[in-house]
């Protein structure tokens, strides 16, 4: 969701920081993963409302020091990661609460169940919200994209 790793890293420290300040108050220890989640969650919203930051995406000061693999086909590369830009600025216009299903399923490759114990909520509002966010999704990029 950043893009950026030394920022996931941060955000990871802080989060597991928070964790064991407030271990002892999560009522049900059973469900540390659902704190876990909202907690990053929670981080990362924050980063994207304090900052709106240019992200190196090699985390190189030189450009000598990037490797680049021959062997890369560039042009598809770019062609991807442009289209994974647009589907991300697309879900910023997005609830959050359609947003949250859709990166869990497609970036977090979880199970309608596991996406559903993790939000508090039905399995088929889970299915429901990843339908109508791709609905959306299908209807605005292809207003963008053009083949």
């Amino acid at each position: 969701m950043l893009g950026d790793k030394m920022m996931c890293e941060d955000i990871i420290q802080n989060v597991f920081l928070k964790f064991f300040e407030n271990m002892y108050r999560i009522r049900n220890s059973e469900r540390v993963d659902v704190w876990l989640f909202r907690t990053t969650r929670n981080e990362i919203y924050t980063v994207y409302r304090n900052k709106k930051i240019h992200v190196d995406q090699f985390g190189v000061l030189d450009a000598d020091e990037i490797d680049i693999d021959s062997s890369i086909k560039l042009y598809e590369d770019y062609e991807l990661k442009e289209m994974n830009l647009l589907v991300m600025k697309e879900l910023e216009k997005i609830a959050i609460e359609q947003r949250d299903v859709f990166l869990l399923k497609e970036y977090g490759g979880l199970s309608y169940k596991e996406i559903a114990n993790m939000m508090n909520i039905d399995e088929d509002l889970v299915k429901s919200r990843l339908y109508k966010t791709r609905q959306k999704l299908i209807s605005r990029l292809s207003k963008v994209v053009i083949v």
